[in-house]
């Protein structure tokens, strides 16, 4: 992603640490992003509120809200990706933050050159799946239906609020429904990271979300349906199958969007 293409997009950098503020701001203003910074989290809210950010990379530990809280409360109204600053080293810390809806995280002391790569991958794929078309468009399993082309999801009539990186781990599972996918490969495919093999605690993110995806499109998340558990491996889509058995393929162009279960199945 080259310069021009950054300046297409806003960054809300979080954090009560002026320094860290200050470098963040300058490099990925260097590279083209057009960067907004807030220092707590009240400011934080106020300030996504006014300029709807691209991509936000929020602070953990700062007064008046703290970052787990205003993760929360942006989930409550948007999707938007959200990496999270952590100064804690504590699995169960970063796990948290994931569960509350995180797409990401990073570990205070990090290098600011690897956050501008973790950007740079979240964006280009939130760019890809808006700009890319797929043959299967529409997915209809059972009650849960899969709009991959407007990154949408609903259970029965009602819209199913998934963040980005919740859509693209359920579109990346069902495009290769019944194939068991690794947690290495998942991460590749969804996050983009190259790890080193010495790092395998960061399989732990793929779990947190495939828990967070399972309550939100199983009827029972403890006995799942759709999202299946690999032992040894890691997870799969159920089977899709082309007839009228569990899934059929249609056009987009059959749904209107204040419909989109309208048409016959």
């Amino acid at each position: 992603m080259n310069s021009l293409e950054n300046q297409k997009h806003t960054i809300l950098v979080v954090d009560d640490e002026a320094s860290i503020r200050d470098i963040l701001a300058a490099r990925l203003s260097m590279v083209g992003y057009h960067v907004v910074t807030a220092a707590d989290g009240e400011a934080a809210l106020e300030a996504f509120r006014q300029t709807a950010p691209a991509l936000v990379v929020l602070d953990v530990m700062m007064p008046k809200l703290d970052g787990y809280k205003v993760c929360q409360a942006l989930r409550q109204v948007s999707s938007v990706p959200i990496i999270m600053l952590t100064a804690l080293a504590d699995v169960a810390e970063r796990v948290t933050a994931l569960e509350l809806g995180a797409d990401d995280y990073m570990v205070k002391p990090f290098s600011p050159k690897e956050l501008e790569a973790r950007i740079r991958s979240i964006l280009r794929r939130v760019r890809q799946s808006t700009s890319l078309t797929s043959c299967l468009d529409i997915i209809q399993v059972g009650s849960l239906q899969i709009d991959i082309n407007k990154q949408r999801a609903y259970k029965g009539a009602k819209h199913i609020p998934l963040t980005y990186i919740e859509f693209k781990l359920l579109e990346v599972l069902v495009k290769r429904g019944g194939t068991a996918i690794s947690r290495h490969d998942l991460l590749q495919q969804v996050w983009g990271w190259s790890y080193a093999s010495e790092r395998h605690v960061d399989t732990r993110v793929v779990d947190v979300h495939i828990t967070r995806l399972r309550a939100k499109v199983e009827a029972n998340p403890k006995e799942p349906e759709f999202i299946l558990t690999v032992r040894g491996t890691g997870y799969q889509f159920q089977q899709l199958h082309s007839g009228n058995e569990k899934t059929q393929h249609k056009s987009s162009t059959i749904y209107r969007s204040e419909n989109p279960l309208g048409a016959d199945k």
